[in-house]
């Protein structure tokens, strides 16, 4: 084992098992994140977008170490999930034993595999969300075969070689098939980590503690800001259900984080720094995602839900001050494109792509179309490799590397990284082929109606206006000091 690797697993060790040190061994890490992220040359990036990188990893330290002070993530749990990304031992480099299947997959199909897969094994949810893209509620039944997904879970480990899976919805904790539970999979795959999103509801403390006792899932809880955004459009009591659960998860020292929807309806809020101060300083979140309410499912019926393009710019500069003067680890699927190289859907490298409760194999979540059906494939004797490699996945990656995927001499506006909701003009023209099928009547919507494309059409033109010169600005001609 290297020097850098030896400090660096002896500082992880530090920030888990001592207080008294840990401030030390969070600064010893965050020096090395930052020679790693900003000094080095090897990393095919803008200095702008190293710069996010670095302050994106740099907030998750700093959280983690501060939810470990206040005994909000227990040692024994954070152990678990260090073990989950190493391999096991801590003094050993186990963690790099499936290596070689990324590189078997590269020499098969000229690339490396996608990072992980998000599935969402049932449609059903005791909720009724408005502009739910999964348009789920308690009457929805679809849900995969046990052990459909239990073979999806082991092809994303032993064919792509991560150790990493998204699980969604529907309601994940609703999930039942053949006297088996999401805790199944959680329990047979234990050397994987499972992000989960949910709605928190079903987290009672019998829940909270077997999560404690697997000590490789991490909770996603869905949120609308305070109790009045929550529950007006999650349902009324919803937003203390959730206190609940967050409570019931700090008592075990599960780590969890949220998930929170900007529209309309909430972008004012969003936009005030004392919602993120409530979540990361008073309920002990450890990171956060945001979304932007895209029309799909029934957000059609929505579609004024949808925030400005304007919005969307004064979301982003919040974003990256939250990030560099508050060091509170927000992502946004479609503002931080810097930390991934833009969209990261249709299974590329370093990417994902998403099954759902009827097998569809689609290449993102808010791409509601697709060409294989995973139950399908496993029937005629295939696996998902074979689904990733449809000209509807390829056309998707194609675009992503004129889009300058792996490529900042040649990167093209990064603050417009979504093929769909960003380029949905080109979506239409260069990556939807003839064989895609509609994953819903929504869909078909998506694809057939003028109006939709008008509006969308006009959504981009905007947003483009005001981005490009933020883009050229901030990242095609800003340089960057060492420290």
């Amino acid at each position: 084992m290297s020097i850098k690797k030896r400090i660096f697993k002896r500082s992880v060790n530090a920030i888990i098992s001592s207080k008294k040190i840990r401030k030390m061994a969070v600064k010893q890490i965050d020096k090395m994140i930052y020679k790693n992220i900003i000094e080095s040359d090897s990393i095919p990036s803008l200095p702008k977008e190293r710069v996010q990188r670095y302050n994106y990893l740099s907030s998750v330290l700093y959280q983690l170490s501060k939810n470990l002070d206040q005994s909000y993530i227990k040692p024994s749990v954070a152990r678990k999930i260090i073990d989950v990304f190493t391999g096991g031992d801590l003094k050993t480099d186990r963690g790099q034993n499936l290596n070689p299947i990324k590189e078997i997959y590269k020499e098969k199909y000229g690339e490396y595999p996608p990072l992980f897969c998000v599935l969402s094994p049932t449609k059903a949810c005791n909720l009724h969300c408005i502009g739910c893209y999964a348009t789920s509620d308690k009457t929805s039944t679809p849900k995969l075969e046990y052990k459909i997904a239990r073979q999806v879970v082991s092809d994303v480990r032993n064919k792509f070689g991560s150790r990493f899976m998204t699980i969604s919805g529907g309601e994940p904790f609703l999930y039942k098939d053949d006297q088996k539970t999401i805790f199944d999979l959680y329990e047979e795959f234990n050397d994987m980590f499972f992000l989960t999103y949910t709605n928190a509801t079903l987290i009672d403390e019998k829940v909270a503690a077997r999560l404690a006792e697997l000590g490789n899932v991490a909770p996603c809880i869905s949120v609308e800001g305070f109790e009045k955004q929550t529950d007006e459009r999650r349902g009324k009591g919803v937003h203390n259900k959730i206190l609940n659960a967050m409570q019931n998860l700090r008592n075990v020292g599960v780590p969890f984080g949220i998930s929170i929807t900007a529209t309309r309806k909430n972008i004012d809020l969003l936009m005030k720094e004392e919602l993120y101060d409530y979540y990361f300083n008073e309920l002990g979140v450890t990171f956060m995602f945001q979304f932007q309410i895209m029309p799909v499912g029934r957000g059609k019926d929505v579609i004024d839900l949808m925030i400005s393009p304007q919005q969307r710019v004064d979301l982003y500069h919040l974003w990256d001050r939250l990030l560099s003067e508050k060091r509170y680890p927000v992502a946004d699927f479609w503002n931080s494109g810097s930390l991934s190289d833009g969209c990261i859907a249709y299974g590329r490298w370093h990417g994902y792509f998403y099954v759902n409760w009827h097998g569809n194999v689609m290449p993102c979540v808010f791409v509601p179309f697709y060409v294989h059906n995973v139950k399908e494939l496993y029937a005629q004797g295939k696996s998902l490799e074979d689904a990733l490699h449809s000209r509807f996945f390829k056309n998707g990656r194609r675009w992503q590397l004129e889009h300058g995927f792996g490529n900042p001499l040649n990167r093209k506006n990064g603050l417009m990284p979504c093929s769909i909701k960003d380029n949905f003009d080109n979506f239409k023209k260069n990556i939807l082929s003839k064989e895609v099928k509609a994953e819903n009547p929504d869909a078909d919507t998506m694809r057939n109606d003028p109006e939709y494309s008008a509006i969308l059409r006009r959504y981009d033109e905007e947003l483009e206006k005001l981005t490009s010169v933020i883009y050229e600005q901030e990242f095609l001609n800003d340089t960057f000091k060492k420290k």
